[in-house]
Parts: structure tokens; C-alpha cells; sequence
């Protein structure tokens, strides 16, 4: 718009989509608005100071991907595609330059979350072969540009979906009510971006994260499945368990006789049409500490959000989680040491899971997330239809009856996007200046991979001069 004086006015025009319900009164998005010819155009008048003082900023204008499909900050995915259309995929931005990674590095995992793995995944057969359409050279260096990642649909059946109840019927506690409350309209083949299909987008580029990890600090993040319903592993050594151990039965636990009652039961419950849950715990080792931050980014936060957006998820909990309200704070409370070797600061114990503050601390970063048994089931149930009949309803075709085998890789790609996010926010904030301090002057370097230069500090504390005295007044 153009204006002689800070008097003038212009206006402004606004399109919007009503739905095409007669019942739904069209509302314009703007308020104070005339409309002129039809309801879809709206022109509003405003003198020139106040719309420079009432519209948003630039920077509330920056377009993204769609709202809800997008994830993380520095290392940002944004994954699209629906079960049922042509593909599904993840377009990476902000992943490093000069990484050294292959196609077949990351169908590893995509074929670690692939379906028709066993019998107790579903039979739909998809090979899941990725193609990655930009941000590596030939050599597969990354560019540094978005990594744009491919995987097609091939063996998707419409059909199971569309010529039977399934077209107008809800599936209770399934995302088919709550995305036509919300949207209006709904992908009915296969759930649309409500089906688990939408997280080899996700699993793409954690393949790429796990990779950033490895060569920074040797990271490594494996999980396994921990408890179906009742029964846990009890056998896990978090500090050496291995992905050949997770990977060397259909239950992927670690843990071989847990394994086998978990595969006992998951076949009892499918055989009877129905499905069973569980725990996935995840471990991250060698991660330095100071990744996270105060208040309301926290890595804890921040992992909560990443592993709560994974289909079926229903809990998440840090560490001892809600067992540790079960402790008093002294049996609760990891105490500090100093290791006789690399003289970093250690707890003896690792109930707060790697975490404290929201910051890392240096040891093992451990979570557990809940799955809800799989929503399709073959057994009866009521429910209703779109157009609000009450009706009995029963899946039919292909569908998983445990989620949590395939959910493994799933957890571990969302644990090591979020990690690699954390800590390219932490060289960007903390580490852009080094410490220039002596060494006396900074803090004891802290955590498993930490070490002081010269060893272990000497110690000046007189023995047996009894606990140091700590006054504190907090809130």
C-alpha cells in the first residue's frame, strides 16, 4: 500500500475456507471486517498508524511446515506423506556439513522398523527402500543443504479401508474421531498421518542423528523393549547391552528369558484378536554434560515432547520416573565422587537418568516410554459413525497387535534427534567462546567421558574434618 501522509488508510484483504457445513455460520478470520461480494473475500479499512501498530510482526509471518509436522530447532525435521498416498518422507534442514553418510546406513533402521518382520508385526509388506533426493554429494558427504528423504508406498490395500464400515465408522481410542472433530475431513486408508507409516520420515533422520552422535563423543542410543504388560526385564546392564543383544529376537529385549514370556503372551493376545502393550526404555551413553537448559527447554522436556509425538505413546518418564516418589530424598539423591582415574566428577548412583536441572550430567541418559495397546483390533466393539449412528464395529486386514518391537527404532530416532539438537544449542550458545579460565577456575569436568587434565585433583579437605556445612534458603 501506498500513502501520502500517516493519515491515509488502505485496505486489506483476507481469504478464507469455510467449511461447507450449512449448519457452520462462516466466521472471517479478521474481526471488524465488511464483506464485499462473496463470504471468501473480506476488505477492511484501518488508517495507516494503526496498522503499523496491530498487524504482527515479519517474524509471525515466517511460513513452516504445517502445523505439527515439524520438530526441533538447529536440527530440524519436518516429515510428510499420509499411509496411503505415494510416499512418505522428511525433509532434514540444519544437519551439519562434511558427515560422512550412506543410503544403506540408513535403511539399517528403516528396515529395523519395516512392517512384516515377524508374526507379531503386521503382514503388510513394504520394503521400505529409502531414496535420498538432495543434501549429499557423490561421494555421500552432506552438503550441509536439506536432506530430503524418500521412502514409496507399495503395498498399501485401499480397499480393506474404503468398501466396508471402517469409510464411516470411528475406531475407539484410534485418531479417526479426533482428526474429523479437528479438520473436518480425514485420510481413511490407512489412518492418513495418524498411522505409525509416518514415522519412517523420523527414523530417517535419526539415522543421520545416531551418525552426528557417534562421530562427536561416540554417543550411542539403543533401546529394547523393557515390559509387556506385567512382565520386565530384569537382566539389562544399561552400560553394555548392545543392539545385536536387542536385535537377536522378534521381541527385541535383551534380556532372553523376559523375551520369551513377553512372546508368549504377545501371541496368546493375538491369537485372540486383540492387541498388548508395554514400556520401551531407551539408553544414551557418552553424553557430555551441559546439553539442555533452564526452565522450559529442558532435555528432559524436550525428550518428553519427541518420544510423546510417536504414535500410541502414553507415558514418559526420566530416570526412576514415578518410582522415585516411592523414595525419601536421601535414598533418591545421586551422590557425587570424584573417579580414582579420569578425575571427572561421577554420581554413585543414576536414579535422575543422565538428567538434573534439565541438563545433562554426564552419565547415562536413560528414559522409559508407555505404548497403549494397537486401536485396531478384531474384535467387536461399539462405536459410531460419522453422521452419529451408534454401531458394532470389528477390524478387519492388517495391523499390528504389539507396537513395541517396531517402536524401538522409533524411540531411538526421536532420542538422537533431540540429542543432536541439544548439542549443536549448546555450541552455538556456550561453546562458540572457549573457557579461557585456569584450570583450578572451572568447574571439575563431569561424566563418563570427561577427564581432568593431570588426574584427579589432590585434596585439601583435612580428614576426618566431618561434612562441609550448607546453608541455603530457597522457595
Amino acid at each position: 500500500a501506498s500513502t501520502k501522509n500517516k493519515t491515509d488508510s488502505f485496505s486489506v484483504t483476507t481469504r478464507f475456507f469455510p467449511m461447507q457445513d450449512d449448519h457452520l455460520p462462516a466466521k472471517p478470520l479478521l474481526n471488524n471486517i465488511s464483506h464485499k461480494t462473496t463470504p471468501q473475500t473480506a476488505t477492511m479499512k484501518l488508517p495507516y498508524l494503526t496498522f503499523l501498530t496491530t498487524l504482527p510482526t515479519t517474524a509471525s509471518f515466517t511460513l513452516r511446515m504445517g502445523t505439527g509436522n515439524s520438530f526441533g530447532r538447529l536440527f530440524r525435521i519436518s516429515t510428510w506423506g499420509e499411509s496411503h498416498g505415494g510416499g512418505v518422507g522428511v525433509t532434514l534442514d540444519g544437519c551439519p556439513p562434511r558427515i560422512p553418510i550412506t543410503r544403506d546406513e540408513i535403511q539399517i533402521d528403516l528396515d529395523r522398523r519395516r512392517p512384516g518382520q515377524s508374526r507379531i508385526t503386521t503382514p503388510r509388506n513394504e520394503a521400505d527402500a529409502v531414496e535420498i533426493l538432495s543434501g549429499l554429494n557423490p561421494e555421500d558427504i552432506t552438503l550441509g543443504t536439506p536432506l530430503a528423504m524418500l521412502v514409496r508406498n507399495k503395498d498399501q490395500r485401499s480397499g480393506d479401508y474404503l468398501e466396508n464400515d471402517m469409510s464411516v465408522a470411528y475406531r475407539p481410542s484410534h485418531a479417526d474421531a479426533t482428526y474429523d472433530a479437528k479438520y473436518g475431513v480425514r485420510a481413511i486408508a490407512g489412518g492418513g498421518r495418524s498411522s505409525a507409516r509416518e514415522t519412517i520420515g523420523r527414523v530417517a533422520a535419526g539415522a543421520v542423528a545416531r551418525k552426528i552422535l557417534k562421530l562427536y563423543n561416540n554417543i550411542e542410543v539403543l533401546a529394547y523393549v523393557s515390559k509387556v504388560q506385567e512382565i520386565e526385564a530384569k537382566n539389562v546392564d544399561h552400560d553394555a547391552f548392545t543392539m545385536e543383544d536387542v536385535d537377536a529376537n522378534i521381541v527385541r529385549c535383551p534380556d532372553e528369558a523376559s523375551a520369551a514370556r513377553m512372546l508368549e503372551r504377545i501371541d496368546e493376545i493375538r491369537k485372540q484378536g486383540n492387541s498388548i502393550g508395554g514400556v520401551v526404555t531407551c539408553v544414551a551413553r557418552n553424553v557430555p554434560a551441559g546439553l539442555g537448559a533452564p526452565v522450559f527447554d529442558k532435555l528432559e522436556a524436550d525428550l518428553a515432547k519427541a518420544c510423546m509425538s510417536i504414535p500410541a505413546a502414553k507415558g514418559f518418564e526420566s530416570g526412576d520416573g514415578f518410582a522415585g516418589t516411592l523414595l525419601t530424598g536421601k535414598e533418591h539423591n545421586d551422590e557425587f565422587y570424584i573417579d580414582p582415574e579420569t578425575g571427572a566428577t561421577r554420581t554413585k548412583t543414576n536414579r535422575s537418568g543422565g538428567i538434573q536441572g534439565g541438563i545433562s550430567n554426564g552419565e547415562n541418559i536413560v528414559v522409559h516410554v508407555a505404548f497403549k495397546p494397537t486401536s485396531t483390533i478384531a474384535q467387536s466393539q461399539s462405536t459410531v459413525t460419522r453422521d452419529g449412528q451408534e454401531v458394532e464395529l470389528r477390524g478387519k486386514g492388517r495391523h499390528d497387535p504389539c507396537v513395541l518391537p517396531r517402536a524401538v527404532p522409533m524411540v531411538e530416532a526421536m532420542v538422537a534427534i533431540t540429542l543432536v539438537d541439544a548439542l549443536m544449542c549448546q555450541q552455538a550458545q556456550c561453546e562458540l567462546f572457549p573457557n579461557t579460565a585456569s584450570l583450578d577456575e572451572r568447574p571439575n569436568p563431569m561424566g563418563t567421558t570427561a577427564k581432568r587434565e593431570g588426574g584427579p585433583k589432590k585434596s585439601t579437605v583435612p580428614v576426618g574434618s566431618g561434612p562441609v556445612g550448607l546453608k541455603v534458603d530457597e522457595e
